[in-house]
């Protein structure tokens, strides 16, 4: 082993917007896990995933590529096996890499197997258990004559419980954003299984081994389906309403955003609970705690809900860094790509880089070497593409006008200034049109 090679605890949650955290006061929220990690390393206020749809997002997380070349255009395509990933690296470099959680680079296949480890040796793992999202989880078993594709629904049904959990998303059938207090015991939701199978991980790894861990949690995803202690938690507890939100029935949009905060607060509790695991390892000062997710979520800012479009609720994430090497207590406007991770934690580890890869290493800025990373960072999605230079954000999209926002003055992207700031706009879409021809 070498001595220098930090282990790496990756929380990656599913669909966890940017500003919903602890440390906003314009939020009830309760993050005391994640607000530590934050007062003892560096939060990126700047971060951006280079596409807010799942499996594209964790293509380019896994390939460090961008949208334009991950070979994922939709969640309808596996990321291809033919392109290298860190996580390979990693392993190639000494490391134990380990996944739990919904890790999204087959979503197409619908198949997991039941233990979770279809592809995972393929893709660069060398243990963990890949389970199925929240609706690829229903779909999965019913499409396949009510019986499991994957790992947790195979857990529920030797426990009995799976009818009941198939019945309460059926009963909400259309709706991919209900709201609801879930019938199953504590141990049987979702991100608890999940943390569970990444504490049983931590246990199992070699102590004279560098290891890493990603923790893909399927929450805060939804639909908003939370455990009734979590409800009791929140009952009550009122929510601010959503950005230019004209949606007919205001309490459930309420109902849907406590349920989403609930979900985000229960994440943080099982973040802790792992983190202390790695206490109880005598490893703490040597691992790398991570704290981010593939995309955002609108939560009916705009009348929208869930992802897939430019608007920061949806392309901007949260992005924190701790741990040995890393400033204490900083937060930066550096730009971030998500898919930088790849880069990065390969630097960290002294691991062979990816060739032909898109993602830059960003510890120069965590370890204070630098206060700058990228000029820009795009993100994209099908029919449009959209670049941020730190102020202003252009958006380009086929069959519309061009939208262009300065986010310093008007943070909710309601004012285009694309006749205004015509050299603004010039400037930006050159630089995008750019990096496209590059690729």
């Amino acid at each position: 082993m070498n001595k220098t090679q930090p282990n790496i605890l990756f929380f990656l949650p599913d669909q966890h917007r940017a500003d919903w955290l602890g440390d906003n006061p314009d939020l009830p929220l309760r993050t005391p896990n994640v607000d530590k990690l934050i007062s003892r390393g560096m939060k990126f206020t700047h971060a951006f995933t280079p596409s807010p749809l799942c499996s594209p997002a964790r293509a380019c997380l896994a390939t460090g590529r961008d949208y334009e070349r991950c070979g994922v255009v939709d969640n309808g395509q596996n990321t291809p096996l033919s392109l290298p990933t860190y996580y390979q690296h990693l392993r190639n470099a000494g490391y134990a890499v380990a996944t739990v959680g919904k890790l999204d680079l087959h979503k197409a296949d619908f198949d997991w197997g039941l233990d979770g480890s279809h592809c995972l040796t393929e893709y660069g793992f060398t243990s963990g258990i890949d389970n199925e999202g929240k609706m690829d989880a229903i779909s999965s078993y019913k499409n396949n004559g009510r019986s499991p594709r994957g790992p947790y629904m195979e857990f529920l049904k030797k426990a009995n419980w799976v009818e009941n959990h198939v019945r309460m998303y059926e009963e909400n059938a259309g709706d991919c954003n209900f709201a609801c207090v879930s019938d199953l015991p504590e141990s049987a939701y979702c991100d608890n299984w999940v943390a569970n199978n990444g504490i049983q991980c931590l246990k199992e790894f070699e102590k004279d081994k560098p290891w890493h861990l990603v923790v893909n949690f399927v929450g805060p995803h939804g639909p908003f389906d939370i455990t009734e202690s979590m409800n009791e938690k929140w009952s009550g507890v009122r929510m601010p309403p959503p950005v230019d939100n004209e949606q007919s029935d205001p309490e459930k949009v309420e109902n849907r955003r406590r349920n989403y905060a609930a979900m985000i607060e229960n994440i943080d509790s099982l973040m802790g609970k792992m983190i202390e695991e790695v206490k109880i390892r005598g490893e703490l000062d040597n691992t790398i705690l991570v704290f981010s997710s593939d995309h955002g979520e609108m939560l009916g800012d705009h009348n929208r809900w869930g992802k897939m479009t430019w608007h920061s609720p949806s392309s901007k994430i949260p992005l924190v860094v701790t741990g040995p090497g890393v400033q204490t207590g900083v937060s930066s406007k550096a730009l971030i790509s998500l898919h930088d991770l790849a880069a990065t934690f390969l630097d960290m580890a002294g691991a062979q880089p990816l060739s032909d890869s898109d993602a830059m290493s960003f510890n120069r800025v965590l370890s204070g070497e630098s206060m700058d990373h990228r000029g820009h960072v795009k993100c994209s999605l099908n029919e449009w593409k959209m670049i941020f230079d730190g102020r202003y954000k252009y958006v380009l999209t086929d069959h519309k006008p061009s939208l262009l926002f300065d986010l310093e003055k008007d943070p909710n992207e309601r004012v285009n200034l694309c006749q205004k700031y015509p050299e603004v706009r010039r400037t930006l879409e050159e630089k995008l049109l750019q990096d496209l021809e590059i690729q």
